[in-house]
């Protein structure tokens, strides 16, 4: 088995590997917390309720469901998957339970719903 390791330039710059090693070990946190997010709101339906949440604030399942076209349960178990990854948080008022997005990922997810909101999506291909 080739070893992988080898790099076949002629001159390394040990002090980028290093400055570089050390900027992903201090942010070996934000990684995964990004990560963590990033893999939640891949999936579309969950995209759209916080899309929905961070434009109307908070909302509860019912509504999420009849903007949704979906069942309650089904709703409620995305919700459950992000409150479990820590993206939302809720409040209870009465029986009624409202979701919203956690305010510490707002910056984040900002970007993303700026380009829903006024652009179409333009997805160059390589070939």
């Amino acid at each position: 088995m080739e070893n992988l390791n080898v790099c076949i330039r002629d001159k390394a710059n040990p002090l980028q590997i290093n400055e570089c090693r050390n900027k992903m070990a201090a942010n070996e946190d934000s990684f995964t917390q990004l990560s963590s997010i990033l893999a939640l709101t891949g999936n579309q339906v969950r995209l759209k309720i916080l899309y929905l949440l961070n434009q109307e604030k908070e909302l509860c399942p019912c509504d999420l469901s009849d903007i949704l076209g979906m069942s309650i349960p089904a709703v409620s178990q995305h919700l459950r998957k992000m409150k479990d990854g820590n993206i939302v948080e809720f409040r209870k008022e009465g029986q009624t339970i409202f979701y919203s997005l956690k305010v510490e990922h707002l910056d984040l997810l900002h970007p993303f719903f700026s380009i829903i909101n006024g652009k179409n999506l333009t997805v160059e291909r390589y070939e």
